[in-house]
C-alpha cells in the first residue's frame, strides 16, 4: 500500500511539472508582444525611394508594399513579422543585403462613437488610454452618459463606468484598449429625445411665462427677447434688464410700450439722465414693451442735433441745454482719419452757415467753439487727397493755384495759418531750373482786379528777409516759378522768355556770347564764367562796358588782363541788368584805333604800325612789341614825337647808349598819340660821306681806264 501510494505521488508530480512547463510556455508566448493594426513598421533597403516612409498595418492587419502588395503581419511577432517581409520582398528584389525591417512607432486604431463631438476612427499611441480617446475625438458633448460607456471588440462588449474614473483617479475602472476597439458613449436618458443647444440661463423665468396673458413680452433690440412672468414690483427697467438688456444700435430715446392697449413712448436716456421717477410707467399684466434700432428711427425735437460727414457714427443726437460742441461731436464718435477737421460747417436751421477750424482750436490759434441750438447740424467734410484728379474737392474760396517749376504744380487747399513757404513745401519745392529770383505772385483785389508781386527767394534763403517780409497770402492767389534755361548756351534760342531789363548782354570774343539772366548780387566775373570765358582770341586789356540803365549811355573800359595781375577787386565795373560788355579781338585793324589812343612805330623796326599804348608802357615795351628795330637800323638817332597840346615836340633817343649804360632816366616820356621813328643807317652821316667817297673813287676809277686806254 505504501508503494502504491509512493507511485501515485511519483506520477502526480511528474504531472503537475508536465503541466507547469506547458503554462510557463503559454505565458512566454503570451508576454511577446503582437503586430496590431495601426502599429507603423520601418522597411530599410537602400537606394529605394518608395521605401523611405514608414508603413501602417492597415484595419485588415497587412501591409501594402510596393511591388509586392498585400502582406499579412497582424498577430505576428517582431522577428515573425520581419521574416514574412523579407520573405515578400524577395520575390521582386534580388539584392536584400542591406534591408532591415522593424516597429518604427506602436500605434492603434480606435472608432470613437456616440455623444462625442466628432465622431470616427482616430489612431493614437499603443500606451494611450480612453481618456485620450475621448479627447481625440473632441470631447463629450454635454447630456452624455458617463457611467453607461461600452467598449466593443468582435465578439465582446463590455460597460465600464467613466464617472467612477473621473471621481477617484482609479485607473483601474477603465479598460485597457486594443486596435480596432470602438468605444460608444451613450446619451443621458433625461435630455429628451431632441439633439439641441440650450442655455438653462436662458430659459423664461419659472418656464410658466409664454403660457399666460399675463406675461411680459419685451422684444426688439434686447439680448434676450421673450415673454416674462409679471411681477407687480416690477418695473420697465427691471424688465429690459431680465431681457438681457439693450443692444447697443438700440434706439432708447424711443421705447414703444403698450399698456393696456393704450400705446406710448418712454425715453430712457431723459429717466437716466433725470432720475424722475414720474417718467417711468407703470407696467400691468399682458405689457408689451418693443425696443426699436436707432438707424430705423427719424429723431426729432426740441433737443435735436444732427451730425453728418466724416465722423464715426453719424445720426440725430439728443441733447440738453449743458451740451456743447464738443460733447456732440465726441458723441458721435469723432471725426475719422478721413475727416477734414479745418473746413467744419455749422449750419444753423434758417440757412446760416458758421465755419469752424477745430485743428486751429486744438493748437490754441482759436479759444472759441461754435454755439449749439436745437435743429443745427454739424457737417465734416472730407480731406482733399493730393492725388484727387478733380479740382471740384476744394472750392475756389479756399484754393491757391501754384503753377510753373515746382514739382507738384496744381491746386491746393490753403488755410489763413500758412505762408509762402509752406505752400511751396506742399507743392514739392522748387525745381532745378526754376528761376528762385523772380517769383511772380498774382492776388486777388476783389471786383475782379489783380495785383501783381515778385518775390526773391534767394534773398530769404540767404537771410536777408524775415519771415514778417513774405508776400501774403490769400485764397484764389496765384503763385508763378518761371523758368530758367537749362544752360548758357541755350539762352539765344528762350530769350523771348526773358525779360530785357533782367538780361546783361556779352558780345565779341567769349565762348557763348548772348544774352544772360542776371541777378545783381551776381559778379562781373560770373557774367564771364556764364558765357564761357574769353576765348584765345580775346583782347583781354581792352574790354568794354556799356551801361545801358542810366538816362545815358556810357562807356566804361576794363584792362582784365591787369586784373589778372594784380588781383585789385576796384578794376572790376559794377555792372546791373541791361548793360552790355564786348570784348574785342586781338590784332584788329588800326583804322579801328583813333589816333588819340595809339601809338605809331614807323622805320626800321620788324612790325611797323599802330599799337596801343597805356601809361605803363615805356618806349622799350613799344619797339618789342613792333618786333625790335631791323639789322640796317640806326639805333642811335631814334626820335620820339610828342603830342601836347599846345605844339608838337620831337627829341632823340640812342637806344645804342642806353644798352651800354642801362640808365632808365634817358627813356623819353611817351603818351598815347605820340609817334616813333627808328631812321636806317643809309640816314646816318656815315653813312652818307662813306657813301660820297664811294662815288668819289668810282669817278676817278673811271677817269683812270679812260686815261688808259
Amino acid at each position: 500500500m505504501n508503494s502504491f501510494i509512493k507511485q501515485l505521488a511519483i506520477t502526480l508530480l511528474a504531472v503537475f511539472a508536465n503541466m507547469t512547463a506547458v503554462l510557463a510556455d503559454e505565458q512566454a508566448k503570451a508576454n511577446v508582444e503582437s503586430i496590431q493594426s495601426g502599429y507603423q513598421i520601418k522597411i530599410v533597403m537602400p537606394g529605394e525611394e518608395s521605401f523611405e516612409q514608414p508603413f501602417e498595418v492597415d484595419r485588415s492587419g497587412r501591409l501594402q508594399l510596393p511591388e509586392v502588395g498585400a502582406v499579412p503581419v497582424a498577430g505576428m511577432a517582431e522577428p515573425e513579422m520581419a521574416q514574412a517581409v523579407t520573405q515578400a520582398l524577395s520575390l521582386a528584389y534580388r539584392d536584400l543585403s542591406g534591408l532591415k525591417v522593424y516597429v518604427a512607432d506602436k500605434r492603434i486604431r480606435i472608432q470613437v462613437m456616440g455623444y462625442v463631438e466628432n465622431p470616427g476612427e482616430i489612431t493614437m499611441s499603443a500606451d494611450a488610454g480612453v481618456q485620450i480617446a475621448l479627447k481625440l475625438a473632441g470631447g463629450m458633448r454635454a447630456g452624455a452618459q458617463l457611467d453607461r460607456m461600452q467598449l466593443r471588440r468582435p465578439g465582446e462588449q463590455y460597460v465600464f463606468d467613466y464617472k467612477r474614473y473621473l471621481d477617484s483617479g482609479d485607473l483601474t475602472a477603465l479598460p485597457k484598449l486594443q486596435s480596432l476597439d470602438t468605444i460608444f458613449v451613450p446619451a443621458s436618458k433625461n435630455i429628451g429625445n431632441i439633439a439641441t443647444i440650450f442655455d438653462p440661463t436662458a430659459l423664461n423665468d419659472k418656464g410658466d411665462a409664454a403660457e399666460t396673458r399675463t406675461a411680459i413680452k419685451v422684444f426688439g433690440e434686447v439680448f434676450k427677447p421673450g415673454s416674462f412672468s409679471y411681477r407687480p414690483t416690477a418695473s420697465l427697467v427691471d424688465m429690459l434688464m431680465r431681457a438681457g438688456g439693450v443692444t447697443r444700435y438700440a434706439g432708447v430715446e424711443q421705447i414703444r410700450v403698450i399698456i393696456s392697449g393704450q400705446p406710448m413712448l418712454f425715453n430712457l436716456t431723459q429717466y437716466l439722465d433725470s432720475g424722475d421717477v414720474n417718467l417711468m410707467p407703470t407696467l400691468e399684466p399682458g405689457t408689451t414693451i418693443f425696443v426699436p434700432k436707432q438707424q430705423e428711427e427719424i429723431k426729432a425735437g426740441a433737443n435735436t442735433v444732427y451730425v453728418m460727414g466724416e465722423v464715426f457714427k453719424p445720426g440725430a443726437y439728443e441733447g440738453n441745454a449743458d451740451a456743447g460742441f464738443l460733447d456732440v461731436l465726441a458723441n458721435a464718435g469723432g471725426p475719422t482719419r478721413f475727416a477734414e477737421t479745418r473746413q467744419i460747417r455749422v449750419i444753423r436751421p434758417h440757412g446760416q452757415i458758421e465755419a469752424f477750424d477745430l485743428l486751429a482750436y486744438t493748437e490754441g490759434m482759436t479759444s472759441s467753439l461754435p454755439s449749439l441750438s436745437p435743429g443745427d447740424a454739424i457737417f465734416v467734410p472730407e480731406k482733399t487727397d493730393l492725388n484727387e484728379k478733380s479740382w471740384t474737392k476744394v472750392a475756389p474760396s479756399r484754393a491757391v493755384q501754384v503753377m510753373g517749376e515746382v514739382n507738384r504744380p496744381g491746386r491746393f487747399e490753403w488755410s489763413d495759418e500758412m505762408s509762402l513757404m509752406d505752400l511751396l513745401a506742399h507743392a514739392g519745392g522748387p525745381k532745378r531750373n526754376a528761376d528762385t529770383a523772380k517769383i511772380q505772385i498774382v492776388v486777388p483785389q476783389g471786383q475782379g482786379r489783380t495785383r501783381t508781386e515778385e518775390f526773391n527767394l534767394n534773398d530769404f534763403l540767404a537771410g536777408d528777409l524775415t519771415k514778417q517780409q513774405l508776400p501774403q497770402i490769400s485764397a484764389g492767389t496765384l503763385v508763378m516759378v518761371p523758368e530758367l534755361p537749362d544752360d548758357p548756351s541755350d539762352n539765344k534760342s528762350q530769350w523771348v522768355r526773358q525779360a530785357s531789363d533782367d538780361s546783361i548782354y556779352v558780345f565779341g570774343q567769349v565762348g557763348a556770347p548772348g544774352r544772360y539772366r542776371f541777378d545783381p548780387a551776381m559778379h562781373f566775373l560770373d557774367i564771364l564764367a556764364a558765357a564761357d570765358g574769353p576765348t584765345g582770341n580775346a583782347d583781354i586789356s581792352n574790354v568794354r562796358i556799356s551801361h545801358r540803365n542810366g538816362n545815358t549811355a556810357k562807356i566804361s573800359k576794363l584792362d582784365l588782363s591787369l586784373y589778372f595781375e594784380t588781383g585789385d577787386e576796384h578794376l572790376l565795373p559794377k555792372v546791373v541788368p541791361g548793360d552790355s560788355i564786348y570784348i574785342p579781338e586781338k590784332d584788329r585793324l588800326w583804322l579801328a584805333e583813333s589816333k588819340e589812343s595809339t601809338v605809331r612805330v614807323l622805320g626800321a623796326v620788324g612790325k611797323p604800325g599802330r599799337y596801343r599804348f597805356n601809361d605803363d608802357m615805356t618806349l622799350l615795351d613799344l619797339l618789342a612789341e613792333a618786333g625790335g628795330v631791323n639789322d640796317n637800323s640806326y639805333p642811335e638817332k631814334i626820335t620820339v614825337v610828342n603830342l601836347s597840346c599846345c605844339r608838337d615836340q620831337a627829341r632823340s633817343f640812342d637806344l645804342l647808349a642806353f644798352s651800354q649804360s642801362g640808365d632808365f632816366s634817358m627813356l623819353p616820356v611817351l603818351r598815347a598819340g605820340d609817334t616813333v621813328y627808328v631812321p636806317s643807317e643809309k640816314d646816318s652821316d656815315w653813312f652818307k660821306a662813306r657813301q660820297g667817297l664811294e662815288d668819289i673813287f668810282r669817278v676817278v676809277s673811271i677817269s683812270a681806264l679812260l686815261g688808259f686806254i
